[in-house]
């Protein structure tokens, strides 16, 4: 979790340029926030440290790693006990496809993110899904079209 880091406008535009591509050389960085390299620098570090900046990675292609198909599953349960939780959480965190996984309110317990190659794979997961635990109900929507997908939070809203 972060610590309280105050942010300013230089250090709001470092988190924007690193957002869109963290591997800008820092001399570019330092440039369009108008610093020198080395407060620039000091400045990503502390982002680091304070947890504003969490890890960097690599954002890789799901098509050409043949799974660009996108399932949203929606997981509904008739138990809500903390034993019956772990359980199918370890069920879910074990299962690779996943790749978001959320408690939600309202009608739906649990939300997750799948990405599979087809409806072949799909079903396999389901399976895995449903093996590991008890649930009262699995609904699945298929993706049809991404029509937007971002990484980059918004940084309106920091204090």
């Amino acid at each position: 979790m972060a610590s309280k880091l105050k942010l300013d406008a230089i250090g709001l535009k470092i988190l924007d340029l690193l957002q869109q591509d963290a591997e800008q050389q820092l001399a570019q960085i330092a440039e369009a926030v108008g610093l020198s390299s080395t407060p620039c620098w000091r400045r990503i570090q502390r982002l680091k440290e304070s947890g504003v900046i969490r890890r960097q990675v690599a954002l890789v292609d799901a098509q050409a790693l043949n799974v660009g198909v996108t399932v949203f599953v929606s997981v509904r349960t008739a138990t809500h006990t903390q034993e019956w939780f772990e359980r199918f959480r370890a069920t879910v965190q074990a299962i690779p496809e996943v790749v978001e996984f959320y408690r939600m309110s309202g009608d739906v317990d649990y939300l997750l993110r799948v990405v599979v190659p087809d409806i072949a794979a799909y079903d396999a997961v389901y399976k895995r899904l449903i093996a590991g635990t008890q649930l009262f109900d699995v609904s699945s929507s298929f993706a049809m079209e991404e029509l937007k997908f971002t990484t980059a939070l918004p940084l309106g809203y920091v204090r």
